[in-house]
């Protein structure tokens, strides 16, 4: 899923964005304020997280420009203010969670997977389309009862295909929520990972899992 992480300290800036992009997300990234608020009424993420204290353009402000304008995305506040009426006003602007500096990178990254889950309304950490089975918490793929090894970007295609199984997925929707920002890859891209992930899901006797609607994108599941 896609991510903006609006965070000044340069040391965390480069490190929770470095871990996300490990776990499969693509991550726009700033420390300004004012730029944090450009790129989150821009672009459409699923996920934003929002420091507070910034310059320009503080956090809450971020944050109620995004609910005013009726943005969907899930919002995880990051800051150092640990009290409870700090938290309460946070929530209460609009807020999905709230997380207190110092923290452990691997809870901030199990409270984004929840919330980009959240987005998509899948609870369950498994992902079930017909007989393909993801774990998302490990990223791990199964075609039956046999393993499906993905690469990072064939994997984060998948997952964004299985949130939405049944709908016809457009191929700017993918773009949009797969790529970073400044994402540089040619006009047929998605396709090309299209095609890779039907060459690994394809079994013998079994039906085709991802489908081609033509003139509008793909649908994984639900029939021809």
């Amino acid at each position: 899923m896609r991510v903006l992480l609006v965070e000044d300290y340069p040391p965390l800036q480069k490190a929770v964005a470095k871990g996300l992009r490990e776990a499969g997300f693509a991550v726009d990234v700033t420390g300004d304020g004012e730029e944090g608020l450009w790129y989150a009424t821009t672009n459409p993420y699923d996920v934003v997280v929002l420091d507070l204290m910034l310059p320009k353009v503080d956090g809450l402000t971020i944050l109620r420009r995004l609910r005013a304008d009726g943005r969907p995305c899930h919002v995880l506040i990051l800051t150092a203010k640990d009290t409870v009426a700090d938290r309460v006003r946070g929530l209460d602007f609009g807020a999905d969670d709230y997380l207190v500096k110092p923290f452990a990178f691997e809870e901030l990254l199990a409270r984004v997977r929840a919330l980009a889950r959240r987005a998509y309304c899948a609870k369950n950490p498994a992902l079930r389309v017909q007989d393909l089975r993801i774990e998302t918490p490990t990223q791990r793929v199964w075609r039956g009862k046999e393993e499906v090894h993905l690469t990072p970007r064939e994997y984060v295609l998948l997952e964004y295909l299985a949130m939405r199984a049944g709908e016809v997925v457009r191929r700017m929707d993918i773009w949009e929520h797969v790529y970073e920002f400044n994402a540089e890859a040619d006009s047929n891209v998605v396709d090309v990972y299209i095609g890779y992930l039907r060459r690994k899901l394809r079994r013998p006797g079994k039906p085709p899992l991802i489908h081609t609607v033509r003139g509008r994108g793909y649908r994984l599941g639900g029939g021809e």
